[in-house]
Parts: structure tokens; sequence; C-alpha cells
């Protein structure tokens, strides 16, 4: 499927019409009639097909003056899977645009991490999204300004804070503008939904008693921006929020929670009553997150110190847990070939399991060379315990931050417990990584990247394969010659050579990280099993 589906205009009625929840995200339905775009999904009536024009996204409606659909909610739709499937310059805007960049560094900001001009950036994004990064950061701003009007009692100008705005008025121009209703009412309406409502708002955060009083602190507005005189922001409490994060069925969440929580890092992650917890570096301060599969959503359990960290915590954990995904797609693709089609059928809807932090796992992935995953947490652990910040956890067990790449540069390669090769490699990794040589955030061209990390001591296809995959996101990337691939492979009667499983393979494109997961999953190793 192409990201220009949104000017198909008869698959886009067909669409709407058959309320196929699968394109929610894709695009969005503007109702000339009624002045509100929805999600494809949306619960009521279908409009006639003259009075409905399909925008690529929520911004360009709210830029041709629609406002949000009260029922459906497009606003809480799952993210477009074409920015995850794409490395680009608009799937890599728009990854940057999630993870908060415009908010704390304006469009030049964006630009310059892309290595493009402004005028290209936003040449770009309006000519296929309808929108410029300004206004798809607004957008952004509102949903985060919703979920906590509607999820906490805190009042109005610390939400306008923590979602990002530089003042109290355009906070409230700017729900009235995307709602139709003012801070206050949407947050009246709350305790008014009935059982039926909230069935059709699947999304709706966990309301939450009101947060403990705090002493206000001054806060910078971001770049670009000033403060309305009379309307200062201060900044929250730290606060914890249950929130309900969308996927799109079906998702398996057997290896997805089963890989987290086998190869959890001591002290930064645990599996604990039924849910997978790590803590996170965020742009603002830490968090620690709690996540659980649930039929119909993830169910999210956030502690931020500063509310400010919100979108961007949401955002990697979305990412980390693959909710952008088009399952069906992806699961299409694979069932062409005989021989994985069994598997496909058997558990549908397998997640490539990801990461928060990019560095992190690079870091960890070349602790796992040649190592046993026991092995490999033991020797993050040690390094978490030595070189990571420390955290307060009064629900369970975690400890640290894990370390950065600048903290990690000075560790003493004699006291790594390990060949003299890998120390090599470790050393070289957190070098570049710590002065900026090396950059593995998810603006990353993967194939650029690809070719820097092949570049350093004791870096060959497989590590680079496996952070390609899981760190850089890239749903193509395949490892032929890993064990327990190579050993499926076998099995199912594919080839088994590194050589002709990649022969094979090219049918399964451009999904091969998802092949890998359904590949592993005939192994009996703790990654594939949802834990107990």
């Amino acid at each position: 499927m192409l990201n220009g589906m949104y000017t198909d205009r008869e698959r886009c009625v067909r669409a709407v019409q058959s309320k196929d929840a699968r394109f929610d995200g894709w695009f969005f339905t503007a109702v000339l009639t009624t002045g509100i775009y929805c999600r494809p999904s949306c619960p009521v009536v279908a409009p006639k097909p003259e009075n409905m024009v399909f925008h690529a996204s929520a911004a360009a409606c709210q830029q041709a003056g629609f406002r949000a659909c009260k029922r459906c909610r497009p606003d809480t739709s799952p993210g477009s899977p074409e920015w995850n499937r794409r490395a680009d310059l608009v799937a890599r805007a728009m990854r940057l645009i999630a993870d908060g960049v415009v908010d704390r560094e304006g469009v030049p900001g964006l630009a310059g991490r892309l290595g493009y001009s402004t005028r290209q950036v936003e040449r770009q994004l309006l000519a296929e999204l309808g929108a410029g990064p300004l206004a798809l950061a607004r957008a952004q701003r509102a949903q985060t300004a919703r979920l906590l009007v509607e999820s906490t009692q805190l009042s109005m100008a610390d939400v306008a804070f923590a979602a990002g705005f530089a003042s109290v008025r355009t906070f409230n121009d700017t729900v009235r503008e995307v709602f139709a209703l003012s801070p206050t009412e949407l947050r009246a309406r709350v305790p008014k939904r009935n059982d039926t409502t909230a069935a059709a708002l699947r999304t709706l955060p966990v309301p939450l008693p009101a947060l403990p009083p705090h002493t206000p602190t001054p806060r910078t507005p971001p770049p670009g921006t000033t403060e309305t005189p009379g309307a200062p922001i201060v900044t929250p409490a730290p606060a914890t929020l249950h929130l309900r994060l969308p996927f799109r069925a079906p998702l398996n969440p057997d290896n997805l929670f089963g890989h987290l929580a086998a190869t959890a890092v001591p002290g930064v992650e645990e599996w604990r009553d039924g849910a997978y917890r790590r803590t996170l570096r965020l742009p603002y301060g830490h968090g620690i997150v709690g996540l659980a599969p649930r039929p119909d959503h993830i169910a999210c359990r956030l502690t931020l110190s500063d509310l400010r960290d919100l979108t961007v915590a949401i955002s990697r954990c979305r990412r980390m847990l693959d909710l952008d995904a088009d399952p069906v797609a992806v699961d299409d693709q694979l069932r062409t070939d005989p021989l994985l089609a069994p598997l496909v059928d058997k558990a549908p809807g397998r997640r490539v399991p990801r990461t928060v932090d990019e560095a992190e796992f690079a870091v960890r992935a070349v602790l796992g060379q040649q190592v046993s995953t026991a092995a490999a947490r033991t020797h993050a652990a040690r390094l978490v315990t030595a070189h990571g910040d420390p955290v307060d956890d009064p629900e369970g067990g975690l400890t640290h931050l894990f370390p950065t790449p600048e903290a990690l540069a000075g560790v003493d390669p004699g006291s790594l417990a390990m060949p003299g090769t890998r120390r090599t490699t470790f050393t070289s990794l957190v070098e570049q990584l710590a002065d900026g040589r090396l950059r593995l955030g998810v603006e990353c061209d993967w194939e650029e990247t690809r070719a820097r990390l092949l570049a350093l001591p004791g870096f060959g296809p497989w590590t680079v394969d496996v952070i390609a995959m899981r760190a850089l996101g890239d749903p193509d990337a395949f490892l032929p010659t890993d064990l327990g691939v190579r050993r499926a492979a076998q099995q199912l009667g594919l080839p088994s050579t590194p050589a002709a499983l990649t022969a094979r393979a090219a049918g399964w494109r451009p999904w091969r990280a998802y092949a890998v997961q359904y590949l592993w999953a005939t192994d009996s190793h703790p990654i594939n099993f949802l834990p107990a």
C-alpha cells in the first residue's frame, strides 16, 4: 500500500463505508457538510461520497478548517505505518516530529538533523502530507493536551506547559479550534461517557485522581516562541499516568514481550505483575514505564519526572512495541511463501521488538556478540551498576538509567570481562557515539548508517543487521547467518545456507525482519513466550 492512498478516492470511500479499522492512521476523512474529520472506522453513519474529502494527516484536516470528531477521536488513531517502513526524508522527519524535535529545537533543528534546508523539509512535507512541520507538531501538541485534560486533574496551565504550548492563550485557542470545545468542556465530558461510548473510544485514557499539589517552577519556552503576559506556564510535579496505547489488530504479544523480558538488563528492565517495566532517559528528565498486553490495547503506566516528556515517552514506547505496524500487510506478504504460511496462520500479528534508545541497543548488541543471553545481561548489568544514573522506583526493582555513551567512553577497557577484540569493538562504538561521529537516532538513513557501522572494528553483518532491525527500525533487515534463523529454515525445508536463504527471502521483502520473528518462534527459547 502506498502512502498516497488518500489520493485514491475510490479506495478511501470503500474503506470508510466498510468502517475498516485497518486504515485508521493511513488517511483521514473530512466531511464537507459537518466540518469534522474522522478516522475511517468512525462508528457513525458514513457520509455520502460526494461530501467526503481525504487528507493524509490530522494536521492537514485542521489546516483546512475541519475539527476532530468527538465520537471516533481521530487524533488517537495509530500512527501511519509508512513512517516506520521508509527511510526517506519525509519518513525520517515524521519520526523526529513524533519525538518532539520541533517543540524542543524548532524547524531549523529538525532540518539540521536531517541535513536539509528548512525550505526543502517544509516543501516535501507539504507535498506529501498537506501540512508543514509546524502544523504537524501543533496537531501533536493538541493530541497530548487532550490526553492530559481527560486523564489527569492537572491545572490547565500545567497541561499547556506539558503539551509544549508557549502560552495558555495559545493552548486554549488551539484546543477550541481542533476539538470545538474549550479545555474545561473537554474535561467535563469525561465522567459522562456511558459504556457504549467507551467501547467505541477504545483509546480513551483512564482518568486519574487529582495529582498532589506542588511548587511551580518557571520554565524556558520553546525556540522561537514567547509567553503570553499574565499567563505564565510552570513545571508540574512528577506524575503517573495510566494510558491505553492503540494498535492495529492482530497483535501477538508472545515474542514481543517475551523478547523484552528474556533479555532484560537487571536494574534497567524487569517483568513484574504481568507487565514489562523499564527506565527511560528523556530530553527533560527520566521516566519509568510499565507496559502490559491487553486484547485491544497496550496498558501503559507512565511515571515522568517532567511532564514535558509525555509525548516523547509515548512515541518511544510505541516504537519499541512496533504498535504502528500494519500486520495484515506484513502477514499477507509472508503467506505467499507456502513454507512460511503455516507459521503466520498459527500466530499472526507478530511484531519486531525494538528499543527506546538506539545507542543503548547498539552497546548491548556488542555485549551480546557470541555469548548467551544470560551472559549478555550480566555484562550489561555490571556497566549499569558502575556507570548508570540511579533512579528511585518505589514500585519495583528498577535502579538505574542505562549509561550514556559519554559515560561509557570513560570506561577502562581492562575492566571489561570480555576478549580483547570485543573490548576494541566496544570502545570504538562508544567513542564514536559520544563524540557524534556516529548517530543512531530516528533521523538516520538506514543504508548510510549500516555502512558506518560496518566500518567499525568487530562489526560484521549479523551485528549491523540486528541493530538495523531493532534499533533503526528497518522492517526489511535480515539475519541469514543467525543460528536460530538457520536452524528454523532447515526444519521448515527452506534453504539453510546464508546465500541461498537470502535469495529465497527476496520474496518476503520488504518485511524480512518480521519473517525473522516467525522463524525464531519455532524455537523453545524464552524470547518466544509471554512470561508467566
